[in-house]
């Protein structure tokens, strides 16, 4: 007899955006929608800050961003220990993080035929990244709030400027740094929020106000507020992102 998924069950879903089922529904949830598109507006905030924007190097980016971190890197984070309670087989997994990680290489390496050979440490960094925050090797060294920020805040964007502009300016840093702040935020957010929903079986408390009313803490109280800022944000980083492409190509 099957097992009844987690949330059938009274547990609690993984993620806000974690869907019942399994089947398909377990690839939407492995996918992290909200946090995929987000990161990836990313990129398109780094080049709309260069001086000229390539639509084809942008797009390009784009593909391989999505390769590696909305398929590898979450692949890879299912394997290390199974967060998301996915019934996604370990050898598919696996095949899908490789081949999603080496599909993002190969399209860095076309993209050094166009962009030049200073997109090589671009495609070293990211591919190791990936690898070593998932699967928290070197003991989770780069498994922290300023990795996760660096790799999946600022890298995005400011690779997204270097292949439209190819130099450093005063405004390809200020964006990077930016996304950097806008991932670190993510992060604060949501670091409590996974806890509660994954590592907690219970929430008991009281919160007694000076009028004299008392006010139950619960899991869905502390997730709330949090998980609203979480979602106002993942929509309004791609809109940002995409009204900016906009105004520069338009």
């Amino acid at each position: 007899m099957a097992e009844p998924h987690p949330r059938e069950a009274g547990i609690e879903a993984p993620a806000f955006y974690a869907l019942t089922g399994g089947g398909w529904r377990d690839w939407w949830t492995l996918l992290h929608p909200p946090y995929t598109i987000w990161h990836l507006s990313y990129v398109v905030l780094g080049a709309a800050s260069a001086p000229e924007v390539d639509l084809a190097h942008t797009g390009a980016a784009l593909a391989a961003f999505f390769l590696g971190v909305g398929l590898g890197a979450h692949a890879l984070d299912e394997l290390n220990g199974r967060p998301l309670r996915t019934k996604i087989a370990g050898s598919t997994l696996w095949v899908l993080a490789i081949t999603s990680i080496a599909g993002a290489a190969v399209i860095g390496a076309v993209g050094v035929s166009r962009v030049g050979t200073s997109l090589i440490p671009f495609i070293v960094f990211g591919s190791f990244i990936v690898t070593a925050y998932n699967l928290e090797v070197f003991g989770g060294m780069f498994h922290n709030d300023f990795w996760f920020a660096f790799a999946w805040g600022a890298f995005p964007a400011f690779t997204g400027f270097w292949i439209n502009a190819g130099r450093v300016t005063t405004a390809g840093v200020a964006v990077a740094i930016a996304c950097y702040a806008l991932s670190a935020a993510q992060r604060t957010l949501s670091t409590p929020v996974r806890a509660l929903r994954r590592r907690t079986l219970r929430v008991v408390g009281l919160i007694a106000r000076t009028d004299g009313t008392a006010e139950t803490i619960d899991r869905a109280s502390l997730t709330h507020a949090p998980e609203a800022a979480l979602r106002a944000l993942s929509i309004a980083v791609p809109v940002l992102a995409a009204g900016m492409l906009a105004m520069r190509t338009l």
